[in-house]
């Protein structure tokens, strides 16, 4: 159950959510999507989990929350050129839009002097143009209800140099950008937009991430995408409605 509010502004715990509306997390079939489509669905939200390939994967995401109760599908899109039609699956499924999670992201890693022209706009579409566009879509039906969450997932890698990151850096810092402005335009509409930034997490996208990185993090460990998806739950949450244009490092005190 989400929290809730009464009308003197108090938020209580544990009672039902009485929106209707759904949460879409782009991303979903592994990692930190698959793990935030969990945790927003504990909150009563029905999840559509974004795919693009690996529909397998995003399957046992479904399963596991089903299984524990929560209502979820699987979509398949790729976020780069099919952003209408993934809203339009799931708003037919699942209702409006009320939780959007930009979570797909791809890495391509090069200096800066060997980066092609298509792995910078590759990634640069991937991890920041496509979250402005599911951002926009999503703002019709938020506005439209007076609410709405938008969580980007950006990354320590953002303020924080990373050599062979270029491209990556580019995108999660502007998304981190991107999010402080939408944040400022919407906040009078019970709108709130906030990033997420992940230090080292555990997942396949970081597995092939030089050791010494893991040197630097003062926690000593890596985090896991559950730790990242508490944070998204937050967000989400009724709990978090004065929370907006803030990014929300989790790093193990990596960038501290």
């Amino acid at each position: 159950m989400s929290a809730g509010s009464r009308g003197d502004g108090v938020v209580t715990r544990g009672e039902p959510r009485t929106r209707t509306g759904c949460a879409l997390v782009t991303g979903a079939s592994r990692g930190i999507g698959a793990a935030i489509a969990s945790a927003v669905a504990e909150d009563g939200w029905p999840v559509a989990v974004n795919y693009r390939n690996d529909g397998r994967a995003a399957s046992q995401t479904v399963d596991r929350i089903r299984s524990c109760g929560g209502e979820a599908v699987a979509v398949q899109a790729d976020v780069t050129a099919e952003v209408y039609s993934l809203f339009e699956s799931a708003e037919e499924q699942l209702g409006t839009v009320l939780v959007l999670v930009n979570c797909a992201g791809i890495r391509s890693d090069e200096l800066t002097l060997s980066l092609g022209d298509e792995e910078w706009e590759r990634v640069l579409d991937t991890n920041l143009t496509a979250a402005f566009r599911a951002t926009r879509r999503a703002l019709k039906g938020m506005l439209r209800e007076r609410y709405g969450r938008i969580i980007n997932i950006a990354s320590v890698v953002g303020p924080r140099a990373n050599p062979g990151q270029a491209n990556y850096a580019a995108a999660k810092a502007g998304l981190i950008g991107f999010t402080r402005t939408v944040a400022s335009e919407v906040a009078r509409r019970g709108i709130t937009v906030n990033a997420i930034a992940p230090g080292l997490i555990e997942t396949d996208m970081t597995a092939g991430l030089d050791g010494r990185l893991l040197e630097a993090v003062p926690a000593r460990r890596a985090g896991l995408p559950e730790e990242v998806a508490a944070c998204a739950r937050f967000l989400a949450s009724d709990g978090a409605a004065y929370v907006t244009g803030s990014t929300l490092v989790v790093d193990g005190g990596l960038s501290a």
